[in-house]
C-alpha cells in the first residue's frame, strides 16, 4: 500500500493524470518545437510550444473558437474546424520562423482520422515539416464537411481563404 520507507509518491500532474513524464521526455529530447494539440467538449486547441528550462514559451497559438471572428458558421468541435486551427495555427508558426515540429497529444488516445490528425494535416497543409504517417489523417470529405451538409463545404473554403488573408503569407 502507501505506508513505508521506500514508498515513492508519483509527481502531482501525473497522479491527476494530467502529464505523461515519459512521453514529454521523449519529445523534449527531439529539440524541435511541438505542436500541441488539445480537444475539449466545444473546441480544439493547437499551439507551438518550445522547451526552455525556465518554463515553457508558446511561440503560436490558435482555438477552434477564434474561428467564429473569420465567418465559421459551424460547430467548433468537429472535424473541419480541427483541421482549420491546425491550419491557422500552422501559418502563424511559419510567419514566425518555426519551419518543424513534432506532435504533442498529450494523454489523448491517438485514434486515425480523429480531430487530433486533423489539427496535424492542417498544420502540415500550411507549411509546417511534421513527421506523420498519412494513413492517420481523416479523408479529404470529411475535412471539407462533406460528412455535415453541403453549406459547411462552402464555408470552409471562405474561411480558409480568410485566414489566408489574415495571417498573411
Amino acid at each position: 500500500m502507501s505506508d513505508g520507507p521506500t514508498f515513492k509518491v508519483r509527481f502531482r500532474r501525473r497522479r491527476q493524470e494530467k502529464t505523461n513524464y515519459v512521453k514529454r521526455l521523449a519529445l523534449l529530447k527531439s529539440k524541435k518545437p511541438r505542436l500541441v494539440v488539445r480537444k475539449t467538449n466545444n473546441s480544439t486547441i493547437s499551439e507551438i510550444v518550445e522547451y526552455k528550462p525556465s518554463g515553457d514559451i508558446t511561440k503560436a497559438f490558435f482555438a477552434s473558437r477564434s474561428l467564429k471572428k473569420l465567418g465559421w458558421k459551424g460547430h467548433t468541435a468537429n472535424t473541419p474546424a480541427a483541421y482549420l486551427t491546425g491550419y491557422a495555427c500552422g501559418k502563424i508558426a511559419v510567419k514566425a520562423g518555426i519551419t518543424e515540429a513534432v506532435l504533442d497529444i498529450g494523454l489523448v488516445s491517438p485514434i486515425h482520422g480523429s480531430r487530433v490528425f486533423a489539427s496535424l494535416k492542417g498544420a502540415i497543409d500550411a507549411g509546417l515539416v511534421i513527421p506523420a504517417d498519412a494513413k492517420s489523417f481523416p479523408n479529404d470529405d470529411r475535412i471539407n464537411g462533406k460528412h455535415i451538409n453541403e453549406q459547411t463545404i462552402n464555408n470552409f473554403e471562405e474561411v480558409k481563404k480568410a485566414i489566408d488573408k489574415s495571417v498573411g503569407e
